[in-house]
């Protein structure tokens, strides 16, 4: 097998089977590929329950009061909130479509989670209708809105503070969230959480039932985790507020090429745990939101190569019939990956080549100088770890129609969100 393959980029049980082809929860990638067309992305769903029970029997051997939270943004399709539902998993979502998404796939009201730094009021109304479990309030415009709309309604909503905390993990501006220069939640430093506090202490709508940080996403280290809850023992004790659940975010990074070493789920749950049992008393319960640690690693993207031009001295470019349209993350954050040719995937890779989408934009580029063998026209084209925030992010640039959603298990194949056609690209337009 390629190095690339055997790489932890790759889902869980990823193998070359008995024809040279790369194989995903049992199944042929290239059959699929010939099925279901492509772009498609690929999940091993088996591999998306295995870290959802990672994360349950983490936490369930260190303490009795947890919750772990699906970040649903990382993949926001109903399969996906149906498997998370059936694992036993609560769901955070962030905005009125998910929600709806989330209730579609049976996720229980009372085990929604709504955040959003600019919730509109129909989203607040649809959740309050909903009988969602918790708000995650992010201004004090927002704690206005949701007292008006509770008022008028004849409810009460728990709540919970979301606050930044003023750290700065490593990892890429766009996704660091805890600093104190940031559009979400309120500043520990400027007084803002307090204010925010004593508001909902003092509504007669809102029953706070404790606070939330969350520092950033895609974080190999743990030390910001640690400072972070020192930080909330702080401030919870300096509020004096009744604290009955800490919900610490998500954050945990993922393997998206063979150099990449996150920590393992077993670590990160025992720092946030040991952490807030060290410094809070009471413990309130423990909730975590993962979302690209389920999933990133659990899907990859299928592609047929097209054309493979060759700049003498320069670079030799393989375009697929995807790109920015089904992967912006190399765009906005300069996201690296792997990639392998799935019907020849243990040949030796001699080629140096740059992936280019087919998009009318130069800086359509998923991945620059990966090692292949010799690629071709008609060639299936796999990069992995494309499991959160491909599908999340997917756009109709160029008209592109989005591609669909495989999920695979024990060598069976289904669609769960089916490739649009040209009509739904029309079906809103006049």
């Amino acid at each position: 097998m390629a190095t690339t393959a055997l790489s932890q980029a790759y889902p869980l049980g990823t193998v070359i089977n008995e024809r040279g082809h790369l194989e995903v929860g049992g199944c042929d990638v290239v059959e699929l590929a010939e099925r279901f067309g492509t772009p498609a992305y690929i999940y091993a769903e088996d591999d998306m329950r295995a870290r959802a029970r990672a994360y349950v029997e983490a936490f369930a051997a260190r303490t009795d009061d947890f919750e772990v939270v699906y970040a649903s943004k990382a993949l926001p399709i109903t399969a996906a909130y149906r498997l998370m539902a059936e694992e036993g998993l609560s769901v955070d979502v962030a905005s009125g479509g998910e929600l709806f998404l989330a209730l579609r796939g049976g996720v229980p009201p009372e085990r929604i989670f709504m955040h959003g730094n600019n919730k509109a009021a129909a989203e607040l109304e649809l959740a309050f209708e909903s009988g969602i479990g918790y708000l995650v309030l992010d201004s004090l415009q927002e704690i206005e809105l949701a007292e008006q709309l509770l008022a008028r309604a004849g409810r009460q909503q728990r709540v919970m503070i979301r606050v930044t905390p003023g750290i700065m993990p490593s990892t890429h501006s766009y996704i660091q969230t805890g600093q104190i220069d940031s559009k979400f939640g309120f500043g520990l430093e400027d007084g803002l959480a307090a204010e925010a506090v004593r508001r909902a202490q003092a509504s007669a709508r809102l029953d706070l039932v404790g606070i939330h940080a969350h520092i950033g996403s895609q974080i190999f280290e743990l030390e910001p985790y640690a400072k972070t809850i020192q930080l909330l023992a702080d401030f919870v004790r300096a509020t004096e507020i009744d604290c009955r659940m800490l919900n610490v975010g998500g954050g945990l990074g993922i393997a998206y090429t063979a150099d990449d070493e996150p920590a393992s789920i077993e670590d990160y749950v025992d720092v946030k745990v040991r952490g807030i049992q060290q410094t809070f008393d009471p413990v309130p319960r423990i909730l975590v939101e993962p979302g690209r640690s389920l999933v990133g690693n659990a899907g990859l993207t299928a592609y047929r190569v097209g054309t493979v031009k060759e700049i003498p001295e320069v670079r030799t470019y393989v375009s697929v019939d995807g790109g920015m349209s089904d992967n912006l993350r190399p765009m906005l954050y300069g996201a690296r990956y792997e990639a392998a040719i799935a019907n020849r995937p243990d040949a030796p890779a001699t080629h140096v080549a740059t992936i280019a989408g087919m998009h009318c934009e130069s800086g359509d580029i998923l991945i620059r100088d990966v090692a292949l063998p010799n690629p071709r026209p008609g060639d299936v084209l796999v990069t992995p770890a494309t499991g959160g925030y491909g599908y999340a992010m997917a756009n109709n640039y160029n008209g592109v129609p989005r591609p669909p959603v495989i999920f695979c298990r024990d060598g069976t194949a289904r669609a769960v969100v089916r490739r649009e056609t040209y009509e739904d690209l029309a079906a809103r337009d006049e």
